[in-house]
């Protein structure tokens, strides 16, 4: 984080300055701070601002004690706390944690070139995401969290990571209900937003698809008219934001009418190549990273830079030098006799499970390596679970993938409507736990085959794909 003394810290979030026996109430207000902000007193190094937050499982203010033991310079609390250190309280962590992100952005944005990339969507956040990193950290000093930073917590620290230097700042924006996306767009202030797509994802949690286009809508219907509005233009949803938003908008897509669209998409073991056409330009992209799905993340990560004038050849550029999407993210792994391993077990909605499952059959269509699909649990999707399993079920018939696998109770309706659809006799079989799993492919596998493991990351599937490729947890890539 950029220094800031404690006072201008606790006028920024609105809180009251407490001291401690390490000197004077005014030598210690103006005493400066330029460490990491931190919510977990476990990660807390010398010189860091210890962030106290209540949670659903525990309470950050039992661990103030821990986190001045391993060096934090400032605590910022709902109460104050026994510890000797000096401390902020406010009323409201949370919002104390935005306050601050807010007042942070603004001072580099007002003393720099900072320029700040929001993306939003029901799948592809965190791959685009890490597209934009690449193709920015090749242009100047960029800011892009790690993992999924992109809730009311995640986002903002993410946000204070910036310095004064920093000339790009993406942030990844994701919502557990209406409202959401909005105060994080409120502290951010894009200079450009971007909408990947409106899907089934959480839609537990938000009760419809109309409450979730409401609310991914909110990356741009505040954005000014000098910002950039990177919509989707093959999503009916994202298409009809547009009315939302005074910002310039930029269509990315498949869709004649996308400003910048991909023609000629192939998918092979080796990753996704596709054409990008754009001001009358053709360029290919050859991207090492797996999946139809993710040339449309390329896009609008493509359509993104070049709304700041990053020209699309630099951008492909950054983008064939990714190996990766993310780890558990469509990550191909080398196995025993040539099998090949698809894991894809971080996350999983019912579109994304379409996806990864269309993948697999386009990968092993023609030849002579069998598909195998290892599936569990699509969570948050409270009433439509059942349908949703039920319907990736069916499509796993219907793509003739070889065979299949399902994981847990939560699970068992992929299982039970694929044996419903057509003659699937003993392709289909249902076990409980992932060691269960494990023994099973490991003993079915045959030479050549391809293996996809996914599910959302509750279902805890996730080492699974990396012990049927052998791997060791010393030997798993970070």
């Amino acid at each position: 984080m950029i220094d800031m003394s404690i006072a201008e810290i606790a006028r920024a979030i609105g809180g009251t300055f407490v001291g401690s026996s390490a000197g004077s109430t005014t030598q210690i207000a103006e005493a400066v701070v330029a460490g990491t902000v931190r919510t977990d007193s476990r990660a807390v190094e010398r010189g860091d601002i210890f962030f106290a937050l209540p949670g659903e499982v525990t309470d950050g203010h039992l661990f103030v004690s821990a986190a001045v033991d391993a060096g934090a310079a400032l605590v910022v609390a709902e109460r104050p706390v026994e510890a000797d250190v000096a401390q902020i309280v406010v009323a409201d962590g949370v919002v104390a944690l935005s306050d601050l992100a807010r007042d942070v952005v603004s001072r580099v944005r007002a003393g720099g070139e900072l320029k700040v990339v929001a993306v939003t969507g029901s799948n592809g956040k965190t791959t685009t995401k890490n597209m934009l990193r690449a193709i920015l950290g090749a242009e100047g000093k960029t800011v892009a969290p790690v993992g999924s930073f992109n809730n009311e917590v995640g986002a903002p620290i993410s946000m204070l990571g910036i310095e004064h230097d920093t000339k790009y700042l993406v942030v990844e924006m994701g919502a557990d209900g209406v409202g959401d996306i909005a105060k994080l767009v409120s502290v951010a202030k894009p200079d450009v937003g971007i909408v990947l797509t409106v899907g089934l994802a959480h839609i537990g949690k938000f009760g419809s698809a109309d409450a979730i286009e409401l609310a991914k809508g909110e990356m741009v219907a505040d954005l000014p008219p000098t910002a950039v509005a990177v919509l989707n233009a093959d999503d009916s949803r994202v298409v009809r934001m547009a009315q939302r938003t005074t910002a310039r908008v930029q269509w990315f897509g498949l869709s004649a009418s996308a400003d910048v669209r991909a023609e000629a998409v192939e998918t092979t073991a080796s990753g996704t190549s596709f054409t990008v056409v754009a001001d009358g330009e053709r360029t290919r992209v050859n991207l090492r990273i797996l999946g139809e799905h993710h040339a449309m993340n390329a896009l609008a990560a493509i359509t993104a830079a070049r709304a700041i004038g990053i020209p699309i050849e630099r951008s492909v550029e950054a983008l064939e030098s990714l190996v990766r999407a993310e780890r558990w993210r469509m990550e191909v792994l080398d196995g025993p006799d040539g099998v090949v391993i698809i894991n894809d077990a971080y996350n999983a909605s019912p579109d994304s499970m379409a996806a990864a499952l269309k993948t697999l059959a386009e990968l092993t269509r023609g030849d002579s390596h069998r598909s195998v699909a290892v599936l569990g649990e699509m969570a948050e999707l409270g009433d439509f679970a059942d349908d949703e399993h039920d319907r990736i079920g069916r499509l796993v018939v219907r793509l003739n993938i070889g065979q299949l696998i399902v994981v847990g109770h939560n699970a068992r309706h992929i299982h039970n409507a694929a044996g419903l659809e057509g003659s699937w006799d003993g392709e289909s079989l249902l076990v409980e736990t992932a060691d269960e799993a494990y023994a099973l492919v490991r003993d079915r596998l045959r030479e050549g085959d391809v293996v996809l493991v996914k599910s959302s990351k509750s279902a805890g599937l996730r080492l699974l794909g990396d012990r049927l490729a052998g791997l060791e947890s010393s030997e798993v890539p970070a």
